[in-house]
């Protein structure tokens, strides 16, 4: 699905790390593995949602996390990440942008319940999801 959502845009490129990798996968061993790949003098970004803050206490080594990489913190409708550990968000970059209200699991929810993902996917992302019978 990665790949039918960045054809067309050579700003963008999939990586297999993670699935390559045998057993649980975590963001650290990600961002290792991607440093030790990249070397020391590329800078790591690691966005992620203001929904996930809260909850990135529990991430397995948290803060490694935040030394491999810059945790670029992206704002969603309705969520205040007010839950989160302070010492943890004194380390990301939080930054304003237009808030758009997609969201992975509301895209799988929508799936579920037979309600329209257009607009929310690209058209060969939603075609893909029918045709294999995700989210289901």
């Amino acid at each position: 699905m990665v790949r039918l959502a960045i054809q067309g845009h050579p700003g963008f490129e999939r990586s297999l790390l993670e699935l390559r990798r045998a057993g649980r996968s975590y963001t650290v061993d990600t961002l290792l593995e991607l440093r030790q790949t990249l070397g020391d003098g590329v800078s790591l970004f690691w966005i992620i949602g203001a929904d996930n803050v809260a909850e990135m206490a529990t991430w397995h080594r948290p803060d490694r996390i935040l030394e491999l990489a810059t945790v670029v913190v992206v704002r969603r409708p309705g969520v205040v990440p007010d839950r989160a550990d302070p010492a943890l968000t004194r380390r990301m970059q939080f930054v304003e942008t237009p808030l758009v209200g997609i969201s992975s699991t509301d895209v799988r929810r929508r799936v579920r319940e037979g309600r329209s993902i257009r607009y929310l996917v690209p058209r060969e992302v939603e075609d893909y999801i029918y045709k294999h019978g995700l989210y289901r």
